[in-house]
């Protein structure tokens, strides 16, 4: 009986937490995480979570930043629109001298002017001797129930505009559709032994009028009076 008495004591180890947390009598009950429990009537004590994580602020830009960017010199403000200019100005001057940006679109008058001697509507002149610097920027020929008219417009070699027309068109109706309000100024004097007239026209424009029994011809422009002479007398 003793060594059965020995093995009982054995299986319990002295150190071992007993089940019931009952305090001896007298005593206040233990929780279970070690600390005495509160008493009766006492509110209980709430464990320690650690201080509330502070709210992150937006930290403000640097005061040297934002007064760089507000208080651009004029010089400053110079600089980068020249950058921006110098490029533009330099794709302008390509598009004008070496792809011709201002040169106006010519023509060729021929296929007009074949037209125009094909319906034998009336004599048709033709300009001969102008010169490269005088630019066919349109030509037609169209007939309608008053008559044919051919046009062919120019560039000059001054850069203004002059337009030859020839037409059966009676002179009364074309001439007020052309010329808006024209006037008769007097001669032209041109050479060639032929009657043209200068007339007022629309506009800064002016005209040298030739009236013929079966057609009328008109040299109108905003061109010099020089320039417009030099076409009217160029009609062979």
């Amino acid at each position: 009986m003793g060594c059965d008495n020995d093995r009982v004591e054995a299986a319990q180890p002295a150190d071992r937490t007993p089940t019931d947390a009952t305090p001896p009598q007298g005593q206040p009950p233990v929780r279970p995480d070690g600390g005495p429990a509160p008493s009766e009537g006492q509110p209980a004590l709430v464990a320690d979570q650690g201080e509330p994580a502070a709210v992150a602020d937006t930290p403000a830009p640097p005061a040297g930043k934002a007064k760089g960017r507000s208080e651009r010199s004029p010089k400053d403000m110079a600089l980068s629109l020249l950058i921006l200019l110098v490029p533009i100005a330099l794709l302008l001057a390509f598009y004008r001298g070496f792809l011709g940006g201002d040169s106006p679109v010519t023509v060729d008058p021929a296929p007009a002017l074949e037209q125009a001697r094909s319906a034998n509507a009336f004599p048709v002149a033709e300009p001969t001797g102008l010169g490269d610097d005088w630019r066919t920027v349109n030509a037609r020929f169209r007939t309608e129930a008053d008559g044919s008219t051919l046009r062919i417009g120019y560039v000059t070699p001054e850069g203004r505009g002059a337009q030859l027309v020839e037409s059966n068109v009676p002179a009364e109706k074309l001439l007020p559709a052309e010329l808006t309000e024209g006037q008769p100024q007097g001669a032209a004097d041109l050479p060639g032994g032929l009657s043209w007239q200068r007339y007022t026209a629309r506009g800064n424009e002016h005209a040298l009028v030739l009236l013929e029994p079966n057609r009328t011809v008109i040299v109108v422009g905003d061109a010099g009076e020089t320039e417009l002479r030099k076409l009217a007398t160029s009609l062979r």
